[in-house]
């Protein structure tokens, strides 16, 4: 049974079961009006408690429904009849009350919750608000500017804050289910409180809307369900129940049926399903309990933070004690920067670098299960690591170089036992971000590429499989990104005018403020080494900018011109000039924001069809994963991929062979052509 009653004496306890997390199937939302009922007419019953079986209350939504027609009981009459109930409910909460389950808490009279739960209303992370009650009997109960946080940002927050808010009654201690039996004893013979959808609002300062909306507006970045969930709050504070119900039911049904929503549960999905691909099943990883970072300049530091952070003890290895000391005091400064940021205590910072030991002797990693190599990005050096692990390590350990563009299986030649050897690819800083592109070699055991989804589900990471080529999946399509930027540059185009499309589309930042953050340095270095393979790579500008030392804002000069100390980009006359010389003799034309948007991204879309039709990406999905979480793709917009799909691929090829006679891009590939005749991107061997 989903939902079961059973009696401590005059207290009914009500028990949901619905595994893993107690998703509010149709099942349990019939179980709980069925509940409701038998209580109401039991007289022995004095008061309800509900409970949550598992590992979680009820947290939020079954994903099993989404995008299907709903089924009665419809939510919010659920939670109206368990708060028109003629006996008090009190909510026992535990693991986590999102969404759906936090609208069913808010309809019990009482909620009380052990210290380590958590409550929100995550559904603006779905392009979507929540649709039972939740914008308009949370300001009713906490106020209107605590509610507005919590629903346009979709955070959750823990008992302790939750209590402090007046969102649960109580932090309870030991057993859950007793303390909220006792809870509900004590309620019962008392007045109970008013139904939270007959409170008042307490009324805000006269322009806390219009702040508020500049707030939200700033943090969504063309998001629409953040907005949409503050204007319900804001029909909750100024009309009567009933009309703010309607209000948020009928906006809830409008955004269910958006492409942002469509979007944004696509990558729902893509996301859950990441951590364990489907061709790994039943294949046990080999364990990490241990691990070394080779190297601790920006990216090894921030590699050994991050298996810091997951609780792993880490060997920091350099090349000398200078160097070791170095890489320490880089990590340090991780650490004290998230002291800094209140994200953990001074204490906490202090135990996570104690667990890493610096040195220059290979010798102490004879016993380690994992070592990932990140040094300086040359073939020879890194092979030099890789000839000192094979002498030291154990058989059975796990190597890993994290490469950004080079082969791993030249960087692995001549390794002793070659099935242990993997690319784990980061993302600066390793710490921080979310993409961890896992890359077989040859000769790549199933267990060690196991091994490499394990430790990104310990890091908390978003892990992609990618096959070899230049750039795996990530780096290759943003190749693409930068040619194309360039080549509207030598048509007409202005690097701001650029920038400020590319922001209008979603991303956080430009390609040339981006090139200009991270060095251009970089790309030059990537750049050399391409032509020394044979190969011609298009940067016309960039390369001129680079010869004469405009590397970005390390430099006060790169795309953009920088006062010293400062980062707002200026426009430059050299750059100007630069560009003017590049394109003399070329057709110029006048480019709008879609037009812009077009001429890069559809492009990136055509790279990422041939990526799949090769093999190098598994899954369309994962592509879209790629470049949402390592490169700052709209998450709205779903990734490139999904994105194409949803405008429609008939029109996305005929835009490039519009950009194509131009010479403005590539001609759409045979993959593209294909996808575009099926209605749909399937790698090599179908779905």
């Amino acid at each position: 049974m989903t939902v079961t009653i059973t009696h401590e004496g005059a207290i009914a306890v009500v028990t949901i079961d619905n595994p893993p997390v107690n998703a509010l199937s149709q099942a349990l939302r019939q179980g709980l009006v069925e509940a409701v009922s038998a209580i109401d007419a039991d007289t022995s019953v004095s008061a309800a408690v509900l409970i949550c079986a598992g590992r979680t209350f009820i947290a939020g939504a079954d994903v099993s429904e989404f995008g299907k027609p709903p089924v009665p009981p419809h939510l919010p009459d659920v939670v109206a009849g368990i708060e028109g109930a003629s006996k008090p409910w009190v909510a026992a909460i535990h693991g986590s009350a999102l969404g759906g389950g936090l609208e069913v808490a808010l309809g019990c009279a009482y909620r009380v919750a052990v210290a380590s739960a958590s409550l929100g209303l995550p559904e603006v992370k779905l392009g979507l608000i929540p649709g039972a009650g939740g914008t308009v009997r949370l300001p009713r109960l906490i106020g209107a500017v605590a509610a507005v946080d919590l629903v346009t940002s979709g955070s959750s927050v823990d008992a302790a804050k939750a209590a402090a808010m007046g969102l649960v009654d109580a932090v309870v201690e030991g057993d859950l289910l007793q303390a909220a039996i006792a809870f509900a004893r004590e309620a019962a013979d008392k007045p109970g409180p008013q139904p939270i959808s007959e409170r008042a609002v307490v009324p805000v300062e006269d322009d806390f809307w219009e702040r508020a909306e500049k707030v939200v507006a700033a943090k969504a970045r063309r998001e629409i369900a953040p907005l949409r969930a503050l204007a319900c709050v804001r029909r909750a504070t100024e009309a009567d129940f009933s009309t703010a119900m309607a209000f948020e039911r009928e906006t809830f049904l409008d955004l269910r049926g958006s492409a942002q929503a469509a979007a944004l549960r696509h990558v729902f999905f893509a996301e859950r399903a990441a951590p364990r691909p489907p061709e790994l099943a039943g294949v046990a990883p080999r364990a990490v309990r241990s691990a070394a970072v080779v190297g601790g300049g920006t990216m090894g530091a921030g590699i050994a933070a991050a298996l810091r952070d997951a609780g792993l003890p880490v060997v920091l290895v350099e090349r000398d004690e200078a160097a070791v000391e170095r890489g320490l005091a880089n990590i340090s400064q991780i650490f004290d920067a998230s002291v800094k940021r209140g994200r953990i205590s001074p204490d906490v910072a202090a135990e996570r670098l104690a667990g890493v030991v610096g040195t220059d002797d290979y010798g102490l990693l004879a016993d380690t299960d994992l070592v990932i190599e990140a040094v300086f990005e040359d073939l020879a050096v890194k092979r030099a690591v890789f000839a000192k692990l094979s002498e030291v390590c154990r058989a059975d350990a796990v190597l890993a170089t994290n490469t950004s563009y080079l082969d791993p299986d030249e960087i692995g030649e001549g390794l002793a036992r070659p099935e242990r050897f993997l690319g784990l690819h980061f993302f600066s800083p390793a710490h921080v971000m979310k993409l961890l592109e896992i890359v077989p070699a040859r000769a790549t055991a199933p267990d060690v590429l196991a091994a490499g989804f394990a430790l990104a589900r310990l890091l908390g990471k978003i892990p992609v499989r990618a096959g070899i080529c230049d750039g795996f999946i990530g780096n290759r399509i943003l190749k693409v990104a930068r040619a194309q930027a360039e080549r509207l540059l030598l048509s007409g185009a202005t690097p701001a005018a650029v920038d400020a499309a590319m922001r209008a589309f979603g991303l956080p930042m430009g390609p040339f403020e981006a090139q200009d953050l991270g060095g251009l340095d970089i790309a030059a270095f990537q750049r050399k080494a391409a032509r020394e393979r044979g190969e011609t790579p298009f940067a016309p500008v960039a390369d001129r900018l680079c010869a004469v030392g405009r590397f970005g804002q390390k430099a006060n000069a790169g795309w953009y011109d920088y006062r010293p100390g400062e980062r707002t980009p200026q426009p430059s006359d050299v750059v100007a000039a630069i560009i003017a010389e590049e394109a003399a003799g070329r057709p110029q034309k006048t480019w709008d924001d879609a037009a812009i948007a077009d001429a890069i991204v559809l492009p990136m879309v055509n790279e990422a069809a041939l990526i799949l039709d090769e093999g190098i990406a598994v899954r369309a999905a994962d592509i879209d994963l790629v470049k949402i979480h390592g490169y700052g793709f709209p998450r709205w917009r779903g990734g490139p991929m999904h994105y194409a799909q949803a405008r429609g691929l008939a029109e996305v090829v005929a835009v490039l062979d519009r950009l194509s006679a131009s010479g403005l891009a590539e001609p759409p590939c045979a993959a593209l052509r294909r996808a575009a005749e099926d209605n749909g991107f399937t790698p090599p061997g179908g779905p």
